[in-house]
């Protein structure tokens, strides 16, 4: 992680942030206690200006430190920006009212309009501000409870039923997994009891629809035997994501970035999956056929790049009554996928996370996520044909999941 102009923007604002937070602290402060009140502005404090800190060694720092002290420290602070930020937001609704008070007090003299006459100008709302505390220690503590949730492997089960599916292939089981993100895991066994739970569905294929890697392909070191587990009948297929290409980290050269994707690639064949690059595959069961398809990664979104060509993999797919895309960004079901190729029946993605926050109950589903993709977790049907997003098997920055849990998908056709 590098310094620059825009890091100590983030810190600015944080102090900002600090300090603007603090007038509620002290609107909702103890009045007949001095010492419980030094000592929740010395805990508030110490916590603010250890969060500073933190901050401002980060772009220096971050690299050197151990994988998850940095990774839950970053999440930590993270967490209090936003829970700070949403505390900011109520005691903003408080500064509204005041100013309209004062307006309303300076322009009319209304004496039906009380306004302290003290030093303090009108004073600030205690349910304002205990209700902002309130809000933003809630998501505070919601996103550490999270942390305990990021190997909680959710198994989720669907039959999707297509009219034009070969006799042969009814029945077929598909286990799709995601967003694996090896450089994220700080917990071999839990991700082992993962791959054991996939086995245990015994699907005839597995599919895996991108981001092995959060950057470098070196994070799989660690997990090469892990995931070499994973074998069907019909074998394992697999795509890239856009965290595969190393476009998010500083490389020594184009060369050592080309290098990096290179040996991921390796490491895809080692494992024993099939990597498809932009070109389809022929499945056979019986005297049957489809074709599975699979693209590098494609976005509708203007910040990731198009390196998918599906101009590439579709030819000769057209003779094939049954047809199944891996795209690993879901923008490109709307984007290419339901426009231009109609005959694709399934098309399986990743990607999104689901944001690894949000709220699902039965009939319900809720994520931030869901304001910038259309398409962002579980089943969604355009005519005739389906895709199906991936909440992703493992995370990113944040670590933890609150109410999308990490997912292995079991997709039987019918």
């Amino acid at each position: 992680m590098r310094n620059s102009g825009f890091w100590w923007v983030i810190v600015g604002i944080m102090v900002l942030l600090d300090i603007y937070v603090y007038q509620a602290i002290k609107v909702v402060l103890p009045v007949g206690s001095p010492k419980l009140r030094l000592a929740i502005i010395l805990l508030y404090w110490t916590i603010s200006v250890t969060a500073l800190t933190i901050l401002v060694l980060l772009p220096s720092g971050y690299e050197s430190w151990p994988r998850t002290v940095r990774t839950y420290l970053f999440a930590t602070v993270v967490g209090l920006f936003f829970s700070k930020l949403i505390i900011s937001i109520f005691l903003a609704v408080d500064d509204t009212r005041r100013a309209s008070m004062w307006v309303i007090g300076k322009l009319f003299s209304n004496p039906s309009v009380e306004i302290s006459t003290s030093s303090d100008g009108i004073t600030r709302s205690a349910f304002l501000s205990w209700l902002g505390l309130a809000a933003g220690s809630t998501l505070f503590g919601t996103l550490i409870y999270g942390f305990g949730n990021k190997y909680r492997y959710h198994i989720n089960k669907l039959q999707l039923a297509f009219d034009n599916l070969p006799a042969a292939f009814k029945g077929l089981k598909i286990v799709h997994i995601s967003d694996i993100h090896s450089g994220s895991f700080t917990d071999k066994e839990a991700v082992v009891r993962g791959v054991k739970k996939i086995l245990a569905e015994k699907p005839d294929i597995i599919l895996f629809t991108g981001d092995l890697v959060n950057d470098r392909a070196t994070e799989m070191k660690d997990y090469m035997d892990v995931f070499s587990q994973l074998k069907a009948p019909m074998g394992v297929y697999s795509t890239l994501g856009n965290h595969d290409y190393g476009d998010y980290v500083h490389w020594e050269s184009p060369e050592v970035k080309r290098a990096n994707l290179d040996r991921l690639k390796e490491i895809h064949g080692e494992l024993g999956w099939r990597l498809l690059m932009n070109e389809h595959v022929v499945l056979e069961k019986g005297n049957d056929k489809i074709a599975l398809l699979g693209i590098e990664n494609w976005s509708a979104k203007g910040s990731f790049p198009k390196y998918g060509k599906m101009k590439e993999a579709y030819p000769g797919t057209e003779q094939y009554p049954f047809k199944i895309l891996m795209s690993h960004d879901p923008s490109h079901w709307n984007g290419e996928v339901t426009t231009t190729y109609p005959d694709i029946d399934l098309m399986l993605a990743g990607h999104t996370h689901g944001m690894q926050f949000g709220v699902e109950i039965p009939g319900f589903k809720w994520s931030p996520v869901q304001y910038i993709y259309k398409q962002w977790a579980g089943l969604y049907e355009t005519g005739k044909q389906k895709l199906y997003v991936n909440r992703g098997f493992g995370f990113l920055g944040y670590p933890g999941r609150v109410g999308i849990l990490p997912e292995i998908t079991v997709l039987q056709l019918a």
